[in-house]
């Protein structure tokens, strides 16, 4: 399946509604640690209703750490100032795809990691800065998973 990295997220609704839709789609959520929240935070406990159990949450204490634990999968950096489309790429399982921290985004470094095979956005109107972290991940995995037959659903 695939896996989403979120390096240091910083608003606890927004991983508890991720947790959610990882236990929903099948997808694992990788957290890039420092976190902005406990994990015990009320906020991310309401926003992931009853799905905690049922979703693979890991956290990393560094995003080396993360990568070694995603093993070889291939890496989508998602940005704003990406050209190529996220519906350009053609998803494969083990395929992580990575997004920043809200409201930065990834660093300059981040981006440039080798394990990064491709930046990628969602587009959005001109002038607009950003979406919501939660609603990314979502449309992202979904197209993934979509390319993918919807595969164990």
């Amino acid at each position: 399946m695939f896996r989403l990295l979120f390096h240091e997220p910083a608003i606890a609704g927004n991983t508890g509604n991720t947790i959610r839709l990882a236990a929903g789609t099948g997808a694992e959520l990788h957290l890039v640690e420092p976190l902005g929240f406990e994990l015990s935070d009320a906020k991310l406990r309401r926003a992931g209703l009853d799905y905690h159990d049922l979703a693979v949450v890991r956290v990393h204490r560094d995003l080396d750490s993360a990568f070694a634990a995603l093993g070889d999968g291939r890496v989508f950096a998602f940005t704003t100032s990406a050209e190529k489309k996220y519906t350009e790429i053609a998803y494969q399982p083990g395929d992580v795809l990575m997004f920043g921290t809200e409201p930065t985004g990834l660093p300059v470094d981040v981006l440039a990691h080798p394990r990064v095979v491709e930046r990628v956005r969602l587009p959005m109107l001109t002038g607009r800065r950003s979406m919501n972290l939660a609603n990314c991940a979502a449309v992202a995995i979904y197209e993934a998973w979509r390319q993918n037959g919807f595969a164990g659903s």
